[in-house]
């Protein structure tokens, strides 16, 4: 199977500890999202989003860093259940609110492109509006 590898930032009205805590808390990060989330707050944890169409497993929690490392796969008929991508999200001080640093491996090449896209819209936007309506 081909890959490909993706790096995205965004900028969030949050400070970094807010985003990290956001996103690995069930109930915040289904707000940021407006969908679902089960997230299991640890390393070896498992989470889901959006009904299961989005599951995965925490690697790494680095809380100083405000740094997440996590087993990533969407529901995809052909992508193999036992390749998931990896995901590494870092939460960075950055002017008056954070910098969402972000990188994604091993996505299959033919979903590369629309899973790139669904980053933007169906996360960085919204948790944009998120952290702005929460100050």
């Amino acid at each position: 199977m081909s890959t490909r590898n993706i790096k995205q930032m965004t900028v969030l009205n949050c400070t970094p500890q807010e985003g990290y805590e956001a996103w690995m808390d069930s109930k915040t990060h289904g707000k940021m999202i407006d969908g679902d989330a089960k997230i299991e707050n640890k390393v070896g944890g498992k989470y889901s989003v959006w009904d299961g169409a989005v599951t995965g497993q925490t690697l790494e929690l680095d809380h100083r860093r405000h740094k997440i490392v996590q087993n990533w796969r969407y529901e995809y008929d052909d992508w193999p259940k036992d390749a998931p991508s990896k995901i590494t999200l870092e939460f960075v001080s950055y002017k008056n609110g954070c910098k969402l640093c972000f990188w994604q491996s091993n996505i299959p090449a033919n979903h590369a492109d629309e899973i790139a896209k669904g980053w933007k819209d169906y996360y960085w936007s919204p948790m944009q509006k998120y952290f702005e309506k929460s100050k």
